[in-house]
C-alpha cells in the first residue's frame, strides 16, 4: 500500500466517523440525526435523611413515663404510662429504667429496653424545662 492510499483510507474512515457522530442528510433535504452516544438523563436525588442514632439511656420513671431530655431537647411521650397513682406501670424500674434511646430524627425518639418496653417520644419545640417536676 502506498503512502497516498493510506492517507485516503484514513480520510474515509474519519469521514464515516464524523458522519455517524454529527448526523446524515437525507436526499429530500431533511436531517436525520445519528447519535454515537446514549442520552444521559439526570435523576433527581432524594433528600438526605439522617440515619437513626442509638444511645444508652436511663429513663426517669419515678412518677410514670411521661418525659425525657435528650441533650438539650425536651421530649414528651406520645402515650404517657403510669399505674394510675403517678408511678411507673408494673414491670418498669423505679426510679429509672435502663435501655437505649434511638433518635429517629430531631423531633422523634424511641426508648427500648431488654424487658421489651417501647415508648415513642416527640420533641417539645421551644421547651426549656420539664412540664412536671416529680418529687
Amino acid at each position: 500500500m502506498t503512502e497516498r492510499a493510506g492517507h485516503i483510507i484514513v480520510a474515509l474512515a474519519l469521514a464515516l466517523v464524523t458522519g455517524a457522530v454529527t448526523g446524515c442528510t437525507k436526499a429530500d433535504g431533511g436531517a436525520e440525526a445519528v447519535r454515537a452516544t446514549p442520552t444521559v438523563r439526570a435523576t433527581p436525588s432524594a433528600p438526605a435523611t439522617p440515619s437513626p442514632r442509638t444511645i444508652p439511656f436511663e429513663l426517669y420513671t419515678h412518677c410514670g413515663i411521661d418525659e425525657a431530655r435528650i441533650g438539650s431537647t425536651y421530649f414528651e411521650a406520645e402515650t404517657p404510662l403510669s399505674d394510675g397513682s403517678g408511678n411507673p406501670p408494673d414491670g418498669w424500674g423505679n426510679p429509672t429504667q435502663r435501655g437505649t434511646m434511638t433518635l429517629k430524627s430531631g423531633t422523634e425518639a424511641v426508648f427500648t429496653d431488654d424487658a421489651g418496653h417501647e415508648v415513642k417520644f416527640r420533641a417539645r419545640p421551644g421547651a426549656r424545662a420539664f412540664k412536671h417536676i416529680c418529687a
